[in-house]
C-alpha cells in the first residue's frame, strides 16, 4: 500500500468524525442526552450503530482469522452471533425499551437493580455496585482488545513497533470519545458501520476473483467432504460440544450494556420495527462475508503465519492504494465504534451508577472524561503485558458480562418477580464462573466457558437457595404454630 495515500485517507476520515463530534455536542443538554441521546434515536442510526458496536475488531480480524484456521466448521460462530443479534432485537428490544422508558432508567445497571418499592434501597445499591464492578472489569479487557486491534492495524500497514502503535491507537480513540456523548458515538458508529459493510462485501468478492473462480476453488480442496465437515476435527461428544460452544457466543449479546442502550434510546415503536430488519440484515451480511473471506484466504494465502492479519494482507495485496486505505479505515472504524460506546458506558457507570458525581457537584461530564482516561490507560497496560489474541480477549469479556447479566435481563423482561438477593447471587455466579473457566484448558468449542456460567447463573436466579437467616426465620415461625 502507498503509505502516503493511507495517511491522507485516514486524516480525512478522522476530520469527518471530529466534525460529527462537534455537531453532536450541540444536541447534548443533560444526562439523558449524554447517555441516551434524549431517547430520540431513529431506526437507521440505532440499527447500524448497534451492528458496528457489536462487531468490533474481532469480526473483521478475528472472525476471518477463525474461519481461516477452523474452515467450514467456523459457521457455528456465525450462526451463534446472528442468532444472538436476532434474539436481542426481536425479543429483548421491545420489552427493554418500554420498561426503561416507563421508569426513566438511563443505564442497564439501573434496570438490573429495578425492584419493587417494598425492597430497601440498600439492596438496590448492592446490586448496582456489583453490576458496576462487573462492567468495569469486563470492559477493561474488551477495550484492551480494541486497542490491540488498532495496534495490529497500524503495525501491519505502517511497519511501526506494536507498542507504539498500541499507544497511538488508544490515544486516538480516547480523544475522539471526549467529543460528546451518545449522539457523537451513535452518529459516528453509523458512518463506521456503513464503511464496515462496504469492506465486508468488497474484499471477499475481490479475493474470489483473484483466485480465478469456482474451478480453482474446487481444485484447492476447499469443497472436499473432509473440508466441509461442520465439526472440524471433532467427533462424538467433542463435536457436539464444539457446535454448542460456538453457538453460545450469541448468549453474550443478550447482556452487553453498550448494545442494549441502543434499545433504551429508540424513538418509538415504528423506529424499533424498522431497526430490527436493518440490524439483523447488517449483522448477517458482515458475519457471513468475513466467514467467506477466511475460507477464500486459505486458498489465496495458504502460508499465512498470523490469521488475524488476513484482512490486511488481502486488502493491500489485491486492491488499489485508495481502496486499500478505505478498508484500513473500515478496520479502524470497527475498533472505534466499539471502544467509544464502551468508554461511554464506563463513564455512565462511574459517574451515574456509582454516584461519584457527588464528589464533584456539577462536574459530571469532567468526571466522565477522567474515568475514560483512567480506563483507557489500564486497558493499554493489559494489551501490552497480558498478550492474547483479539478473538480470545474479546470472547473472555463477552462471555463474562453476558453470563452475569443475561439471566436477570431475560427473566425480568419475561415478567418474573426476582428477589434482590437472587439477582446479586446470579450476577456474581455468572461472572465468577466465566472467569474461573477461562483459566482452565479449553474444551472443544470452549462450550464449558460459554454455557456453564450462564446456565448456573440462571438456575441460581430462578431457584434461589434460602439464606441461613431466612431458614432460621422459617424454623422460628414453624415452632410457634
Amino acid at each position: 500500500m502507498d503509505i502516503s495515500v493511507a495517511v491522507y485517507t485516514l486524516i480525512i476520515y478522522k476530520v469527518l468524525l471530529l466534525l460529527i463530534g462537534f455537531w453532536s455536542q450541540r444536541r447534548t443538554q443533560n444526562t439523558t442526552d449524554y447517555f441516551l441521546g434524549g431517547r430520540n434515536l431513529g431506526p437507521v442510526v440505532a440499527a447500524i450503530s448497534y451492528g458496528a458496536s457489536s462487531a468490533s475488531a474481532w469480526t473483521l480480524l478475528g472472525m476471518s482469522g477463525a474461519a481461516y484456521l477452523l474452515g467450514v466448521s467456523a459457521i457455528w460462530i456465525v450462526a451463534g452471533a446472528i442468532t444472538g443479534c436476532a434474539t436481542a432485537w426481536l425479543w429483548i428490544a421491545p420489552r427493554l425499551m418500554r420498561h426503561t422508558r416507563a421508569r426513566d432508567q438511563i443505564t442497564l445497571t439501573a434496570f438490573l437493580a429495578d425492584d419493587p418499592a417494598t425492597v430497601s434501597q440498600e439492596s438496590n445499591r448492592k446490586i448496582k455496585l456489583l453490576a458496576s464492578g462487573v462492567i468495569l472489569l469486563s470492559f477493561v479487557f474488551y477495550i484492551a482488545a480494541q486497542f490491540q486491534g488498532a495496534a495490529t492495524t497500524f503495525s501491519s500497514v505502517f511497519a511501526t513497533p506494536l507498542a507504539e502503535s498500541l499507544i497511538l491507537g488508544a490515544a486516538i480513540i480516547t480523544i475522539y470519545t471526549f467529543l460528546g456523548g451518545f449522539w457523537a458515538a451513535s452518529i459516528t458508529d453509523t458512518l463506521q458501520g456503513g464503511l464496515m459493510l462496504v469492506a465486508a462485501v468488497l474484499l471477499p468478492v475481490v479475493t474470489f476473483l483473484s483466485i480465478g473462480g469456482w474451478e480453482e476453488i474446487q481444485a484447492s480442496g476447499l469443497l472436499s467432504p473432509q473440508a466441509l465437515s461442520v465439526s472440524g476435527q471433532n467427533t462424538g461428544l467433542a463435536a457436539l460440544g464444539f457446535a454448542l460452544g460456538n453457538l453460545a457466543i450469541g448468549i453474550g449479546t443478550l447482556g452487553q450494556p453498550h448494545l442494549l442502550n441502543r434499545f433504551m434510546a429508540l424513538k418509538d415503536e415504528r423506529a424499533l420495527k424498522q431497526a430490527q430488519v436493518l440490524s439483523i440484515g447488517w449483522f448477517s451480511i458482515v458475519f457471513l462475508s468475513m466467514f467467506a473471506l477466511g475460507l477464500l484466504g486459505k486458498i489465496a494465502l495458504p502460508e499465512l503465519q498470523d490469521p488475524e492479519t488476513l484482512f490486511f494482507e488481502l486488502s493491500t495485496g489485491l486492491l488499489p492504494p485508495v481502496a486499500a486505505a478505505i478498508l484500513l479505515a473500515a478496520v479502524l472504524s470497527a475498533i472505534m465504534s466499539t471502544a467509544d460506546s464502551m468508554l461511554l458506558v464506563v463513564a455512565s457507570t462511574i459517574s451515574h451508577d456509582l454516584r461519584l458525581q457527588r464528589l464533584m457537584p456539577g462536574r459530571e461530564l469532567l468526571l466522565s472524561r477522567l474515568s475514560m482516561v483512567s480506563v483507557s490507560a489500564l486497558a493499554v497496560l493489559i494489551a501490552l503485558y497480558l498478550p492474547a489474541t483479539i478473538f480470545e480477549r474479546v470472547l473472555f469479556a463477552w462471555v463474562a458480562i453476558g453470563s452475569a447479566f443475561a439471566p436477570t435481563i431475560l427473566a425480568r423482561l419475561a415478567g418474573a418477580e426476582l428477589a434482590p438477593a437472587a439477582v446479586a447471587r446470579s450476577i456474581a455466579t455468572g461472572f465468577t464462573l466465566a472467569v474461573l473457566l477461562s483459566l482452565l484448558p479449553n474444551t472443544s468449542g470452549d462450550w464449558a466457558e460459554r454455557l456453564i456460567p450462564f446456565s448456573v447463573a440462571m438456575l441460581v436466579l430462578l431457584f434461589p437457595i434460602p439464606s441461613l437467616a431466612a431458614t432460621a426465620r422459617f424454623k422460628r415461625k414453624a415452632a410457634t404454630r
